[in-house]
């Protein structure tokens, strides 16, 4: 409808120029004629009398010349007549003028005069236009004085105005009657049909079956075409998806989304999944007034949406966006993607108070600092556990309701921030198939006995079926940390835990990345490569990158230092070597984050400040969120990706960077303590606190031959490619159902 309304304003607008131009032209073409008609018309009038009036004044009958030029105006219809003496001397009017309009015709007379020709001028007398021709009188040789006759012109202004008047309301009446003529035509020749050919594409898109698209005269030869690429798009997913089930079968093949809906198709037999998250997979804003939507920039989204986008489902999280509310149904549902629905969202309201005792206070400055070994101590505050407890409630009560008449429901829940739900669902659903996936790291026993709440939260976790997190080590530390801290049966040989008489399967499954996705197969050109270099003001040989949340577990101020030893060390590499930190911001309100932020800012400008030259500096901050697509343009025009995590569970951004280099080249630095560094061997691992190490390994990424880059970077593709985030999710969905058997 927005097009059809374009349209019909563009032609409006070309028409009402068209007219107002012409009206234009007609307003001045008789503006011209009506004013030389008035100028010709006084002329002869003044001619007839100039000779009589002329002798009533060489003979002084003043009376008499007033009695004639009364008269004469009356007769010809007449503004008025004045004459003149040549002192400039009035000897006779017809009107009663005001001492300024005197004084303008007086100024008309005396030009006439002194110029020895008649004068004519439009003036303003007695409130209104008239036009004023100003006659010399002669006695032979001799100027004896003057005449003026006024002639009423106002009448031009009103026939002028009458045209505009008559114009506009013509281009009003076009308007009207265009608008009507063109959106009815726009609307039955063109946009019905173009509407349900794109419902037509938009059903064949999603998986329908192929429709006759109609027979729409004009759009006969498309309506066509359209419909024989519908069948072949149709017989290739077929075959694709029969492909797919084929591969079931053979353990070698590679996972792929097709692959994952015909696994779960055959494992789960159309069992609903149920996810639960803080973070959800899109965010509606508003912007004026218009809605537009995000994805948050998240490993975990980003895997877990790979999952439901091949299932369908119901994922639950917390809306916090600012139009979150504006989109949803009465149910607070929403079918998303917003372009390609596959699932539903079910957004969970907090207040700002449960947000941030719960989310901001107990999740994020008591567990994530107590689960990271990055030397911040964690804070925890009663109010916090509190706000914690009721959060984790209210998600319980929001999915018991979603899965009130589900038989046998399949319930994944991601991460630190619902330790409690698991337990929370067992007492209302102990049919309910739950498992729980801790996508950060889990400390050693007597780190984690720190929490005043450790053993609720243990407890809340056994309440699932199945515990995932992305190692063995930590799965190790949580079989030492329950067994330290709780009284139940522990099976280390089958990493199980029996409490109250639920057993609790504990497994590593290490998370990944869709390979080959989000457009990482499409390598950048060199010209966009140096586009958007251009654009940062970036002109060097070699490219260093960075991609992080400010986070003070990532070793942003840690890799800084190892640049800055790396240029000292090697001043060589000066305006040749440029690093860029994509460091998006995340937990402003907390006091670490505002801190971390603040000390990469400052290492950043002192960095830059003791290096930099005229028309170089070593380090590019960019301190904002970026898209999949535009993070992908960075990974395929850096040297060397620095993942320098002082402690991380995974660590996606290593696996997306190897990921993006279809082309086999780049160099991956990546931190022990990543959980990364257990599946990409073949990066250079580095310890993220020693400076040196981190300046060597930068160095050695430059130096680093093309054929070694390669045997590296193939290695570490073909395990990301293997162990992808389709296999993840079929390997979390095998491990629950085989639970379950």
């Amino acid at each position: 409808m927005k097009q059809i309304i374009k349209g019909t304003l563009l032609i409006i607008l070309v028409v009402g120029l068209i007219v107002l131009s012409l009206t234009v032209r007609q307003v001045y073409q008789e503006e011209k004629q009506l004013t030389t008609d008035i100028q010709y018309r006084t002329t002869i009038l003044a001619e007839r009398f100039r000779s009589r009036i002329a002798g009533y004044t060489i003979n002084e009958n003043h009376e008499e010349l007033r009695e004639f030029i009364n008269a004469v105006t009356s007769e010809e219809r007449l503004e008025g007549i004045l004459v003149y003496d040549n002192k400039g001397r009035l000897l006779a009017s017809s009107l009663d003028l005001l001492e300024d309009e005197s004084a303008v015709i007086e100024d008309s007379v005396s030009r006439a005069m002194d110029g020895d020709k008649t004068t004519g001028d439009f003036v303003s007398i007695l409130n209104k236009k008239n036009y004023l021709l100003a006659v010399p009188l002669r006695n032979e040789e001799r100027i004896i004085g003057a005449m003026a006759v006024l002639q009423n012109a106002s009448y031009i202004d009103t026939t002028l105005s009458e045209i505009w008047m008559n114009n506009l309301l013509y281009i009003f009446l076009q308007i009207i009657i265009l608008s009507v003529i063109i959106m009815l035509i726009l609307r039955w020749i063109i946009y019905t049909p173009i509407g349900g050919l794109v419902d037509s594409i938009k059903l064949i898109r999603l998986g329908g079956k192929p429709e006759i698209l109609g027979s729409n005269f004009f759009f006969k030869p498309l309506l066509q075409e359209i419909s024989y690429l519908s069948r072949s798009l149709f017989e290739a997913r077929a075959m694709a998806s029969e492909e797919a089930r084929l591969r079931l079968a053979k353990v070698d093949s590679p996972w792929t989304s097709q692959r994952l809906q015909e696994f779960i198709k055959a494992v789960l037999k159309n069992r609903t999944i149920f996810i639960v998250s803080n973070r959800e997979p899109y965010i509606h804003v508003k912007n004026g007034n218009k809605i537009d939507f995000y994805q948050p920039a998240s490993g975990m989204v980003t895997a877990i949406e790979s999952m439901m986008k091949a299932s369908g489902g119901i994922w639950i999280a917390h809306g916090s966006g600012n139009a979150d509310k504006l989109t949803v149904d009465s149910q607070d549902k929403i079918a998303v993607p917003p372009d390609e629905p596959k699932y539903s969202l079910k957004r969970v309201w907090l207040t700002e108070e449960e947000e941030k005792g719960y989310y901001y206070g107990f999740a994020n400055e008591g567990i994530w600092p107590l689960c990271h070994m990055a030397h911040t101590r964690p804070t925890f505050r009663k109010e916090d556990w509190k706000a914690y407890e009721k959060v984790n409630g209210k998600f319980a009560h929001a999915l018991l309701k979603e899965i009130k008449d589900v038989h046998r429901p399949i319930i994944i829940i991601q991460d630190y921030h619902f330790a409690l739900l698991p337990r929370m669902l067992r007492k209302s659903r102990p049919d309910a198939l739950v498992g729980i996936f801790w996508h950060i790291p889990w400390p050693n026993s007597e780190a984690f006995s720190i929490c005043p709440w450790r053993k609720e939260l243990l407890e809340g976790m056994l309440g699932a079926d199945l515990i995932g997190f992305h190692t063995q080590l930590y799965c190790n530390n949580f079989i030492d940390t329950v067994r330290r801290e709780l009284e139940a049966q522990v099976n280390r040989e089958r990493f199980a835990i029996t409490k109250e008489g639920h057993v609790s399967h504990v497994r590593p499954l290490p998370i990944s990345v869709p390979f080959g996705t989000n457009g990482d197969n499409k390598q950048i050109t060199e010209e966009e490569k140096k586009k958007a270099l251009e654009k940062l003001g970036v002109n060097a040989k070699f490219i260093g990158l960075g991609v992080e949340r400010l986070d003070y577990t990532k070793g942003i101020p840690e890799r800084l230092w190892g640049i800055d030893r790396f240029l000292t060390n090697h001043p060589k590499y000066k305006e040749k070597f440029t690093y860029i930190q994509i460091a998006a911001p995340t937990r402003s309100v907390i006091p670490e984050y505002k801190k971390i932020a603040e000390i990469v800012e400052a290492e950043a400008a002192a960095i830059n400040k003791k290096h930099a030259t005229k028309n170089w500096k070593p380090i590019v901050l960019l301190e904002k969120h970026h898209s999949h697509e535009e993070i992908n343009k960075y990974y395929q025009l850096a040297n060397v990706c620095l993942v320098t995590s002082l402690h991380d569970g995974m660590n996606l951004v290593a696996k997306e960077f190897v990921s993006a280099r279809s082309d086999e080249l780049g160099v991956l630095i990546l931190s022990q303590f990543a959980g990364a560094a257990t599946e990409l061997s073949r990066a250079i691992i580095i310890n993220p606190y020693d400076t040196e190490q981190v300046a060597e390994a930068v160095k050695q990424s430059l130096e680093m031959m093309p054929s070694e880059q390669k045997k590296r970077m193939r290695k570490m593709r073909e395990n990301v490619k293997k162990n992808n985030i389709y296999r993840w999710s079929a390997e979390l969905l095998r491990q629950l159902v085989d639970i379950e058997a």
